[in-house]
């Protein structure tokens, strides 16, 4: 199946799904978690039956009676498939006779997995009895298509990829407090570029556990014939209850061996990981502002080698450089770490500022990425991608890669942009020239190609910049690319100029009404 069929079948079976939904009376949050447990069970019932062939040649045979034994969990963990009871399996459930109760039968399959299987204990839906019965059956016959009962390699990763995306696009997701799904172009960005390829993978704010996801992606890709659990250790932190579920799921998706654990990485560290981490990826929580300052695990964290940001109330105002010093302070002595930040924090002053000079300072600041609008599904606010690099080699040790990647997109709908695989490919190439890397680009690289003629890496006007610790310091420790690359004027002739100014004045209205009510609410209190 090509990278065509597949983006065929996702939509085919998201429509199908979807038209179910609005025809019921579910809200797209009641529906996703029952949704997806579906895609789950058709998933491991596809890989149960492809380990089966592999787990049945390879058992040995007792030399006493000339006969295999039996199989085990641990021989189909091994395969990378859990060990189905015949009662879990989808062709049972597809086979239910209309006599009996489909929901009760999904509800126990779940247990029956769960049982076999500690770490999905309490994580997979048993809430199938809230469906109509009719709706539950069409569910499991959407699933039950040929074309999606002879789907192998990770055509369901893909698709359970693919519906988080789209209940993200529906505001099924968490999109509160900052919290954005994470589009699949940063992933990508971050993944290439910090090139996560062996060892402990750790992400504090891991959602629903795509930066995972991605990494399995990318070992499969560039390792040579290693497993991804045999290459890599994953460990993820997630503060709500739902996502943390849901990433246990997306890893057993996968077939990814991994430790989610449900907290706040705030005021715990529960990997206890400190100065161990080969790569660090995440899209934090943005702006988070009600972190508790005396709180007696932050005062004694030793993530902060750089200290809280306290105002001088003695408050954190948010906690975007509590995390970023969390991921400074996780990796190894080689480490590498990506993650998405809230553009406030490049230029962001007093102890923000302090702290950001010190992180500078060490030399393991490698590059920052200026994303610009539209590329989150629910908000079209803007970014910058960090990246940590504690093996830079000495030539870098005092600079960083500045990119302004805000005129670099693809625009997918008039409300969302993402990265071409060409542009992709081209900004990865872009980092390892940085580095003295092999560029891994083809030479049909049009984006690479139009901006670095030569091959190699060079300033570029309004996109790019290697900067020295004097231009820094002379820009008042400012992280913020535009101030470095300068400007290079596009006009995007599709952009929408008109809805745009809507948008602006829409929002300016509502600041001022907002504006309004404080001066009553002050004015009352003088009263």
């Amino acid at each position: 199946m090509n990278q065509q069929d597949i983006k065929n079948l996702e939509k085919e079976l998201w429509d199908a799904a979807d038209e179910l939904r609005g025809n019921s009376k579910l809200t797209a949050a009641e529906y996703k978690d029952p949704l997806l447990g579906l895609v789950l069970l058709r998933f491991a019932q596809n890989r149960y039956e492809d380990a089966k062939v592999q787990v049945e040649e390879n058992l040995p045979v007792n030399p006493r009676t000339g006969q295999k034994r039996e199989a085990t969990k641990d021989d189909f963990a091994a395969a990378g498939a859990v060990m189905l009871p015949d009662k879990a399996k989808y062709d049972y459930l597809a086979d239910l006779p209309e006599s009996e109760d489909i929901a009760e039968a999904i509800n126990n399959a779940m247990k029956l997995i769960e049982a076999e299987y500690p770490d999905l204990a309490g994580i997979l839906p048993k809430s199938y009895q809230e469906f109509d019965e009719k709706l539950l059956r069409d569910l499991v016959r959407v699933f039950n298509k040929d074309a999606v009962r002879n789907a192998r390699g990770d055509v369901f990763g893909r698709i359970y990829e693919f519906f988080l995306m789209k209940f993200s696009m529906q505001g099924a997701g968490a999109q509160e407090g900052g919290e954005f799904f994470t589009p699949p172009s940063l992933v990508n960005l971050i993944v290439n570029f910090i090139q996560p390829n062996h060892g402990i993978i750790h992400d504090p704010a891991c959602g629903s556990g795509g930066m995972f996801v991605q990494t399995a992606h990318f070992i499969e890709d560039h390792s040579n014939n290693k497993s991804i659990n045999e290459a890599i250790t994953v460990y993820g932190t997630e503060l709500k209850s739902n996502n943390a579920k849901l990433a246990k799921m997306n890893l057993a998706i996968h077939g990814i061996e991994g430790k989610i654990i449900e907290g706040n990485s705030f005021y715990t560290n529960p990997h206890n990981l400190t100065g161990r981490c080969d790569f660090v990826m995440a899209n934090p929580p943005f702006n988070v502002d009600k972190v508790d300052a005396k709180n007696k695990f932050l005062a004694e964290d030793d993530r902060l080698p750089f200290g809280a940001p306290l105002t001088g109330k003695g408050t954190i105002s948010n906690g975007n450089y509590l995390f970023m010093q969390y991921f400074y302070s996780y990796l190894n002595q080689t480490g590498r770490a990506g993650f998405v930040m809230a553009s406030s924090a490049t230029d962001a002053g007093n102890a923000e500022k302090l702290i950001r000079q010190k992180l500078i300072e060490t030399g393991h600041v490698e590059c920052i990425v200026s994303i610009g609008n539209n590329f989150f599904y629910t908000r079209s606010l803007p970014c910058h991608l960090w990246f940590f690099n504690k093996g830079k080699t000495a030539e870098n040790k005092d600079r960083i890669l500045m990119i302004d990647a805000r005129n670099t997109y693809r625009k997918v709908t008039s409300t969302i942009n993402d990265f071409s695989e060409d542009q992709l490919k081209g900004l990865t190439a872009l980092i390892n020239a940085f580095r003295g890397d092999d560029l891994g680009v083809n030479a049909d690289n049009k984006w690479f190609n139009e901006h670095f003629p030569e091959g190699t890496y060079q300033d570029v006007e309004g996109l790019c910049k290697v900067v020295d610790m004097d231009e820094i310091i002379e820009q008042d420790y400012s992280l913020t690319p535009g101030r470095y690359v300068g400007v290079s004027i596009e006009i995007d002739m599709d952009f929408d100029f008109k809805g745009r100014m809507v948008e602006i004045h829409t929002e300016l209205a509502a600041l001022n009404e907002e504006a309004t009510q404080l001066m009553n609410q002050i004015q009352s209190v003088k009263l």
